[in-house]
């Protein structure tokens, strides 16, 4: 009966909360996104199987489909432009900056047929998300052994060109939100060399108009993600791939600049 008792107070409380406190609606969306990612990879799972009977990058198809509606809960939308740069036959790597695990979000937003990720390792292990990670047939790496990526890096090449799929990768190697661009580490552009295939370069804008961790700040916004115009690999030799990663780097980086500077600043939660 306490607890009955309790129920209308805090009912009314949480709203209070979302309105007031800029903290709490941080956390709350938060543990949303986490929780739901993983009903939702749940859900995946029974699916993917059914349509594949196991690890196939056409499961991805199943997973943006039920991953794409999550950005309107989260009050977020998505401004795509450079769609036609995406309509390239036959294999190719795309490549983004990394800013958080909403990256999710816009990757599925704009996701080609027959494209699965090149991810960290100790993603695998991430319960129902880990599993359905798997089954979407992304590419795991153990980014600490130098040794072990490259040699998945290798095998990975060879799949693309036998089984004509598209690999994402994201050339920071980990999580930026400094405003700016990490350096680049090489192994997509070895990837893209090897297999000769074209690099399609992707920009998300800074989500720090909505999104800033250490204030714990997450309101609504807009990404503006941009679509460049594929670089191509052909003729290319490793003694290259400095060039080929610098060129990437400095086209992306005066986007990202350019396309974070226009982003509109967002209304939020007042502070408590």
């Amino acid at each position: 009966m306490d607890v009955l008792w309790m129920a209308p107070p805090l009912l009314l409380l949480f709203p209070l909360l979302m309105w007031t406190s800029s903290t709490f609606v941080y956390y709350f969306k938060k543990c949303f996104y986490v929780a739901w990612m993983m009903v939702l990879a749940l859900l995946a799972i029974p699916l993917c199987i059914l349509k594949s009977g196991g690890r196939d990058v056409e499961n991805m198809r199943v997973i943006r489909s039920l991953v794409r509606h999550v950005k309107y809960f989260l009050g977020l939308r998505f401004d795509v432009s450079g769609w036609e740069h995406l309509q390239t036959e036959g294999p190719y790597v795309i490549i983004s900056n990394h800013q958080s695990s909403l990256d999710v979000l816009g990757l599925m937003e704009i996701l080609p047929d027959r494209c699965t990720m090149i991810a960290k390792k100790e993603l695998i292990y991430a319960g129902t998300v880990g599993l359905i990670c798997w089954l979407g047939g992304i590419v795991f790496i153990n980014r600490k052994k130098t040794s072990d990526a490259k040699s998945v890096m290798i095998d990975a090449a060879k799949t693309m060109l036998d089984d004509q799929i598209r690999l994402w990768v994201f050339p920071e190697g980990t999580r930026n939100q400094k405003g700016d661009l990490l350096p680049f580490k090489k192994g997509a552009f070895h990837l893209a060399v090897q297999a000769q295939v074209p690099i399609i370069p992707v920009v998300f804008s800074s989500y720090s108009s909505f999104y800033l961790r250490k204030q714990k700040q997450f309101n609504s916004g807009t990404i503006r993600l941009r679509i460049l115009p594929k670089i191509e690999t052909k003729g290319l030799t490793c003694d290259d791939i400095p060039s080929l990663s610098d060129k990437s780097f400095n086209l992306m980086r005066s986007s990202f600049l350019s396309i974070s500077n226009s982003v509109p600043q967002s209304n939020g939660p007042c502070k408590h």
